[in-house]
């Protein structure tokens, strides 16, 4: 297949991209690699694409309608997988503008070129953060999501929205997924897993919300891979007119985990204690995840199998790499300094 993923130089858009070429399908991505987070790490990710002879980058912001257009224009694809966003709870509190420029007209501008050159099959991310002050665990995609807890979770459901509205109005097929808080390699910077990281090896505290009262759904990134490329060629078809093909998947590991427990996990890699600083509960921030993946297992076969030990083991193996960072012969256990 041609496929063209969108925000490729981001964590799941270069793992996605090198799992595909690895299948022998032609991949074209797009990102406009702005500075939420280090540029330089956006990169290197690129870089690590740089021998896969069926994958191409080009630098394109989604808010370019025109650029976008230009580029259907000139090759036909398959498929769009469109990954692309503005991401971060916390950053959307102090710059919304920027959310509604990359989540709400970039996703416009993609649905749009998408309907104009009849893509076969449109896989967009979501967000398990569309759940927000819902208290029914696990969260199921069947359950009402009209209570989001931050303005980034807002865009995530209006783009399954304007999604819905393509597939029924243009027959536009659309796959939503909305990930449950991705982790592993290549990760992001300001996620947990890479900020205590860092912080754990370089003796500072780590920050933890709700006085640690807390749980994810923590989800390897090779499972995220898998769960897109499974569903790649289940292309939602239009059942009943009342049905438009449009499709909703949670893509989680199916269990949640204690941050405690997540931040005990790094101890264990690291061979280093964490600093533990409690900090109250952050405005748009939710408590626990628990994703229901009954319905991604039916349609694929597949369940998430790679535990929170074992990936984070292999991040902080990737991360002492990539930074060349060594473990201390010697650490300090913090809590028996009294400072945990």
């Amino acid at each position: 297949m041609h496929i063209l993923i969108t925000g490729m130089a981001g964590f799941i858009g270069h793992a996605l991209a090198r799992r595909l070429a690895a299948d022998d399908h032609s991949i074209v991505g797009i990102d406009n690699l702005n500075s939420y987070y280090d540029v330089t790490l956006k990169q290197a990710r690129l870089n690590e694409l740089d021998d896969l002879a069926n994958v191409q980058f080009r630098l394109l912001d989604l808010t370019d309608a025109e650029g976008l257009q230009r580029l259907l224009d000139e090759s036909h694809f398959d498929c769009v997988i469109h990954l692309a966003a503005q991401a971060g709870v916390r950053h959307s509190l102090s710059h919304p503008e920027v959310y509604g420029q990359a989540n709400l007209i970039g996703h416009m501008n993609v649905l749009e070129a998408c309907r104009r050159h009849a893509i076969g099959h449109l896989i967009y991310a979501s967000s398990s953060s569309v759940y927000g002050l819902n208290n029914k665990i696990p969260f199921s995609t069947k359950d009402n999501v009209d209570q989001p807890a931050s303005l980034y979770a807002a865009t995530k459901k209006s783009n399954e929205l304007m999604a819905h509205s393509y597939s029924h109005l243009y027959g536009l097929p659309t796959t939503g997924l909305r990930f449950f808080t991705v982790y592993g390699p290549w990760g992001r910077p300001d996620m947990a897993l890479f900020r205590f990281t860092r912080n754990i090896l370089e003796g500072r505290p780590v920050e933890l919300y709700n006085r640690g009262d807390m749980s994810r759904d923590f989800t390897y990134i090779d499972d995220i891979v898998e769960g897109i490329v499974r569903l790649l060629p289940l292309v939602p078809s239009r059942e009943a007119p009342s049905a438009p093909p449009y499709r909703l998947y949670n893509i989680g590991y199916g269990r949640p985990v204690n941050l405690m427990e997540f931040v005990e996990a790094i101890e264990r890699a690291t061979g280093k204690m964490a600093i533990r600083d409690y900090q109250p509960m952050q405005p748009g921030d939710i408590q626990h995840t628990w994703a229901d993946t009954a319905p991604l297992y039916a349609a694929t076969g597949f369940q998430p199998r790679i535990d929170v030990a074992t990936g984070v083991e292999r991040f902080v193996s990737w991360y002492r790499t990539y930074y060349h960072t060594v473990s201390p012969a010697t650490t300090t256990d913090a809590r028996r300094a009294g400072l945990a």
